[in-house]
């Protein structure tokens, strides 16, 4: 038992720990080396089970993996399809209506953890630039914060944080987005729009 219930954990890990996997999509001709291991250890929890307790935590196990494998066929890239499983079960519409009032509750709003470096880095440049913003945490707690983060990803094309909106739009992170509209606000101060923008919405005073 306790064998396969590692076999369990490391598939687990390996859904949460997306930094070890590349962002290739799945196909049903050809599985990289560690999707395979990925299938494998599901396909051990699911038959893993010898008491209730155990069959508890390998169904978690197991519905994690079939959520990851249902937004991976969906066409959702492999960070926001890890974002999906982390997430689980919620209510969609809920957490969209949540999404929009603190996209809306301030000009500038930043959706943040509080131990991310990029987090960091953009709450300190906007210090600096003398901005008025809201942070939303996504770690306080995660539980809370795990569905924002899989809806956001939906919502701007991208699941990586910080997510910040400026005067209802998005505009991407610290150093990176997912176009030409929405770049992060490192490039846009390096273009000369950072400020611009701010002002234009009362998040900076002239």
């Amino acid at each position: 038992t306790s064998q396969r219930i590692s076999a369990a954990l490391v598939a687990l890990c390996l859904i949460l720990d997306c930094s070890s996997f590349s962002p290739a999509p799945i196909s049903t001709t050809h599985i990289g080396p560690n999707n395979q291991l990925l299938h494998r250890s599901s396909q051990l929890a699911s038959t893993a089970a010898t008491d209730d307790g155990d069959a508890s935590f390998l169904d978690k196990v197991t519905k994690t993996y079939e959520t990851f494998q249902k937004a991976r066929s969906d066409g959702y890239d492999f960070k926001q399809s890890t974002a999906i499983a982390i997430a689980g079960e919620y209510d969609a519409d809920a957490i969209k209506a949540e999404i929009e009032e603190q996209i809306n509750s301030a000009p500038c709003v930043m959706f943040t953890w509080e131990a991310s470096p990029a987090c960091k880095k953009a709450i300190k440049y906007l210090d600096v630039a003398g901005a008025k913003y809201n942070v939303v945490r996504l770690d306080d707690p995660w539980e809370s914060g795990n569905p924002i983060r899989a809806e956001l990803g939906k919502k701007v094309g991208r699941s990586s944080v910080p997510c910040i909106f400026i005067g209802g739009e998005y505009v991407g992170g610290f150093d990176g987005g997912v176009g030409d509209e929405s770049p992060g606000i490192l490039d846009m101060a390096f273009k000369g729009t950072l400020r611009e923008k701010l002002m234009a919405v009362g998040a900076l005073d002239a």
